[in-house]
């Protein structure tokens, strides 16, 4: 294990929760049961984010007002072409409820149909977000006749957290006079809860409560020399401290399957590895894929032309370190160490499952660039080289270009991301994806995605 002596000791400011997990931030979510909820979900949403000052996209509406006024005045082509956009004022200080990072909407396509399985793992996941450190409270909307019921989503937080006390207002439509009075309730009630989260207050916790998801995406010739080392650098550390690291992306484990055998702590979890990746690989061949399609047409452009090659350095994110469990989506994480979760290569399919899987932060190194984000965990954008960084300073956080420019080792670099890690933990710095306001939630439908 590598040296933490400097990281004795060392805090993060964060939400203590009455299981005794940390969050990192403090959101409210609004979850639909069922795609037909989507337009409810919406309604919520539109009545709240710029009333409780939380919206994200004021000066593009801006923008829209002052070219239809340009146009009413008479505006051609080339004029309206000429209208400006300012940048986005924000004023965390005119937020209702300053202890609430946001409320943020989880809207899917999932919920009835499919199979029952589909169902059943849907609602797993939803009650990982339910439980997440990072949620304060939720708001769940059902129709009332879908497959994915209020029931099974409640056996599953139980499963998850068996002494659940966290607020969680239920509502469905269809025991309701009409959608004025869902509406009416669910905005009452949700604003009342918040209310209740606003009281949360950020305190120090030890590193040890930190668990963080390790993502690649937009990967190019550089991710597994740069950007994904010093990510494993970070890990070591981490799990040398007694905290979490969850590496997923199984189709982009195909060709070091052996070496992450090699490190598992038992029979037992090198075999369960073994049974998932081998019946993941085998659903694609049922249906004429396979792992080696997992490159996209940008992978292979910038050098990774074929999966093998780019798992080596996908694989780097993990680190060294012993592999304590395997799980299977949409399961949790609670075993200090590194976690391998089975999920698709497909990053927003991968973020989602993480985050439900319980990391408070994702670190995201990317080579081509991608504004990525999750409505509960912080996205931590990480390049592999400073010409990204640069050239897309608004999706970029850290910036690992230097060790292509044998100006800075990976060891130095990682410690450098495990500072910035601990301000966007303690809420003192926010992330890009944070300021854009992007939260991507796709959850996986357990079909062939690679």
């Amino acid at each position: 294990p590598p040296d933490v002596s400097r990281w004795q000791g060392r805090t993060f400011d964060g939400f203590h929760r009455s299981d005794g997990s940390v969050g990192t931030a403090n959101h409210w979510i609004v979850i639909p049961m069922v795609f037909c909820e989507t337009r409810n979900v919406n309604a919520i949403r539109t009545a709240f984010e710029r009333a409780l000052g939380y919206e994200k996209t004021t000066h593009y509406q801006q923008l829209a007002a002052r070219l239809v006024d340009a146009y009413r005045s008479g505006a051609g082509r080339e004029a309206l072409v000429e209208v400006t956009c300012d940048d986005l004022i924000e004023n965390r200080a005119t937020r209702v409820f300053p202890n609430l990072d946001g409320i943020q909407f989880l809207t899917h396509t999932l919920g009835c149909g499919g199979t029952r399985d589909d169902a059943n793992t849907l609602c797993g996941l939803l009650a990982g977000y339910i439980t997440h450190p990072n949620v304060a409270g939720a708001t769940v909307l059902s129709l009332g006749c879908e497959n994915a019921q209020l029931e099974i989503l409640e056996a599953a937080i139980h499963e998850r957290s068996p002494h659940f006390d966290k607020p969680l207002l239920t509502f469905r439509q269809q025991g309701y006079a009409d959608e004025k009075t869902l509406l009416e309730a669910a905005i009452k009630e949700t604003f009342v809860g918040m209310i209740e989260a606003d009281k949360a207050t950020r305190s120090p916790a030890p590193l040890d409560k930190l668990c963080i998801g390790v993502e690649c995406g937009g990967s190019d010739g550089f991710s597994g020399i740069s950007a994904n080392p010093t990510l494993g650098a970070l890990s070591d550390q981490l799990v040398t401290l007694g905290g979490r690291i969850i590496l997923s992306e199984f189709p982009e484990l195909c060709g070091v399957e052996q070496e992450l055998v090699d490190r598992c702590v038992s029979d037992e979890v090198a075999t369960r590895f073994s049974d998932l990746t081998s019946a993941y690989a085998a659903r694609a061949k049922a249906v004429g894929s396979d792992f080696s399609q997992n490159p996209s047409p940008g992978n292979i452009r910038d050098g990774l032309i074929t999966d093998a090659i780019k798992s080596a350095g996908a694989a780097k994110k993990g680190g060294n370190s012993p592999v304590v469990a395997a799980l299977d989506y949409p399961e949790i994480a609670t075993k200090p160490g590194l976690t391998l979760l089975c999920t698709p290569g497909g990053d927003a399919e991968s973020t989602t499952a993480m985050a439900g899987a319980h990391a408070q932060i994702i670190i995201f190194t990317t080579g081509l660039g991608t504004p990525m984000g999750n409505p509960v965990s912080q996205v931590i954008k990480v390049s592999t080289n400073t010409e990204l960084a640069e050239r897309l300073p608004d999706l970029i956080d850290f910036d690992t270009g230097a060790i292509i420019r044998g100006e800075a080792g990976i060891e130095e670099l990682g410690n450098r991301l495990l500072e910035f890690v601990i301000e966007v933990a303690s809420g003192r710095t926010l992330t890009k994806a944070q300021r854009l306001g992007q939260a991507d939630f796709q959850p996986w439908k357990r079909g062939v995605s690679l």
